[in-house]
């Protein structure tokens, strides 16, 4: 199989930290884990902090650490090339541009209606999706 080159919405990387059993939690194995590949953009690593750190979540201290050093070691980052303005929701755009430096093939996220369908050659899709796309493979 090659390498799945992936970016991941912050609700994605919240849901694992609050689910340690859900399917979000392990998307994001899945995404850590060879061939696939996560990648990350500085604006995109800034506001997995800024929300994994949001007092009403409740994530502890040491899980948050723990989660972005390990996002930290195993993310590819990328320098996006510049900004766009395609998504409903403005804040979602440096997930595009983060996609679109990394040509990447899949985002994964828990608010499909923010995003196209495609964004050039990255197809964005949601948790369940990615499953049933890598699935068969795991168990092959």
């Amino acid at each position: 199989m090659l390498p799945l080159r992936l970016v991941l919405d912050t609700n994605i990387v919240v849901s694992a930290a609050l689910k340690p059993a859900g399917l979000q939690r392990t998307v994001l194995l899945l995404a850590l884990t060879k061939p696939a590949r996560l990648y990350l953009s500085p604006p995109v690593f800034a506001e997995y902090r800024a929300v994994l750190s949001r007092a009403e979540l409740h994530i502890r201290k040491g899980l948050r650490h723990q989660l972005l050093q390990l996002l930290e070691n195993r993310a590819h980052f990328v320098a996006p090339s510049g900004s766009l303005q395609v998504t409903s929701d403005p804040a979602d755009n440096i997930f595009l541009e983060c996609a679109d430096a990394a040509r990447a093939d899949y985002l994964i996220t828990g608010n499909q209606r923010h995003f196209p369908k495609f964004w050039k050659k990255t197809k964005i899709i949601s948790s369940r999706e990615f499953i049933g796309i890598v699935g068969p493979h795991l168990l092959s």
